[in-house]
């Protein structure tokens, strides 16, 4: 049985809980689920059974906490606190087929021939990831499309706002699924648990060149509201959604899990910790797995004030933030010398 967690915070506190709907059972002392997970390394025990011997700390109704009518309010489910910079936020790209099509369709411009007569980049590295994605237990296969966003002080917690920033051209949702590890003394990997995310990007700023990838990728994104300790990963079914002034402006039907990729998880762990730096040990690593289906895809353009929200079966509660439009960058950032 998958055991879920969330983190909470009031002006002056800081708690880890176990969600048992419809309460949220406090553990008494843990401040963090990076504090938990530390715990866990030095002792051998697992998470869910510390989580699950140890919540005997105050309860919350959990409708409280996430309708915003108590004193607590929910955080991302990961953080290092106080050390932003001990976190590394990265994803695979072209994992689902559903954003090969998209992603396709984003790339070809509106002169070129139909999209049967050209093969992007985009899906030829899907094609690679088809035939190669998924090696035999104890080879290595073909390496997936990986970006980097930035470190921990790009994570926004349910709630939070997303921002577009003032020098991007559009702001937009990716509903997917996000692994959360923490790397132990010894190098070695170790994997927490798995959240929803909505990783969001620049798609207008991409779709002008695929080399433009890496910049869309520099933005905000979020998590939660739930950590899932051994959650089934095989078949996620999920809803993405936008809402506009109360209303549903865009919603689709998505999956995720291996089923629905064509890269193995194992694959997408190996080509993110063969490098050296991805393994020192404290450090943790948020990682998109990669979305189905985008509302861009649709047309759609994000507005301020518009939610998104993100949800998967099994996953807990959904993920909501509203869209912030910051003001349009006007005058070059100036760099001071030193020398």
């Amino acid at each position: 049985m998958a055991t879920h967690l969330v983190q909470l915070a009031d002006r002056t506190t800081r708690r880890v809980a176990l969600v048992e709907e419809p309460y949220l059972r406090c553990l008494p002392g843990v401040p963090s689920i990076y504090e938990l997970a530390q715990r866990c390394l030095r002792t051998g025990q697992s998470m869910s059974s510390y989580a699950r011997a140890d919540c005997g700390g105050e309860t919350l109704f959990y409708d409280e906490v996430f309708d915003g009518r108590s004193p607590w309010r929910l955080l991302a489910p990961i953080d290092v606190p106080g050390e932003p910079s001990r976190v590394l936020v990265a994803g695979t790209g072209l994992t689902h087929l559903g954003s090969a099509r998209e992603r396709q369709a984003m790339h070809l411009g509106q002169d070129e021939p139909k999209q049967e007569e050209v093969l992007t980049d985009s899906m030829r590295m899907f094609a690679w990831g088809v035939e190669g994605g998924r090696p035999a237990e104890g080879e290595i296969g073909i390496a997936p499309e990986w970006f980097y966003k930035g470190d921990g002080s790009v994570v926004r917690g349910p709630f939070e706002p997303l921002a577009i920033p003032g020098h991007a051209e559009d702001g937009g949702e990716e509903a997917e699924i996000a692994g959360i590890y923490i790397i132990a003394e010894d190098g070695t990997p170790c994997l927490l648990g798995m959240c929803q995310g909505n990783e969001f990007s620049d798609h207008k700023f991409e779709k002008r060149n695929y080399l433009n990838l890496a910049g869309s990728k520099l933005r905000e994104c979020s998590l939660g509201p739930e950590l899932v300790l051994g959650a089934a990963f095989s078949d996620v079914p999920g809803v993405a959604r936008i809402e506009r002034g109360g209303e549903t402006l865009w919603q689709k039907s998505i999956r995720s899990g291996e089923e629905n990729m064509c890269h193995s998880l194992a694959n997408l762990e190996h080509h993110h910790f063969k490098f050296d730096g991805h393994r020192q040990p404290g450090s943790v690593h948020v990682h998109f797995y990669g979305a189905d289906a985008l509302s861009f895809g649709a047309g759609v353009v994000l507005e301020d004030g518009d939610i998104a929200e993100v949800s998967f079966s099994s996953f807990g509660r959904p993920l909501r933030n509203p869209i912030r439009e910051e003001a349009k960058l006007t005058q070059p950032v100036r760099v001071r010398p030193l020398g």
